[in-house]
């Protein structure tokens, strides 16, 4: 069963986004490793959303999370700027002034981009999560 949130675009949509990874871990019977994989991603694509993609002031961050025959898919769709993280930089390391700068390669590390689109204003990215 998938499952489906409608969060705020602030520091507590990335609280409930969690809370509901874990949940939708837990409901599909996850081990601890691909639990903590999971919530690693979603943390880690939505915080790169908060801070970074300037969404539109009272927007809503939109999460599925759903597990098929080819693993697990996590969809994505926000109200910021056009972001498509398959056409971007090297990384080069951690940011050591402002710290960060990881975050969009464990992302990468642990899930492969299946689909990106911005259509209407918003981002739509999909990915297949390792479990």
């Amino acid at each position: 069963m998938p499952t489906r949130v409608s969060l705020p675009a602030s520091e507590s949509g990335l609280v409930l986004a969690i809370r509901a990874a874990r949940a939708f871990a837990a409901q599909c019977g996850l081990d601890a490793t691909a639990t903590d994989r999971l919530c690693v991603v979603v943390e880690e694509w939505l915080s790169n959303v908060v801070e970074h993609g300037g969404p539109a002031p009272g927007s809503r961050l939109m999460m599925r999370l759903e597990r098929d025959e080819g693993g697990l898919r996590a969809t994505f769709t926000d109200a910021g700027q056009a972001f498509d993280p398959r056409h971007t930089p090297a990384f080069e390391g951690p940011n050591t002034e402002r710290g960060g700068g990881a975050g969009l390669e464990l992302v990468r590390a642990w899930a492969d981009i299946a689909d990106y689109r911005y259509t209407r204003g918003r981002n739509r990215l999909v990915l297949r999560v390792t479990p």
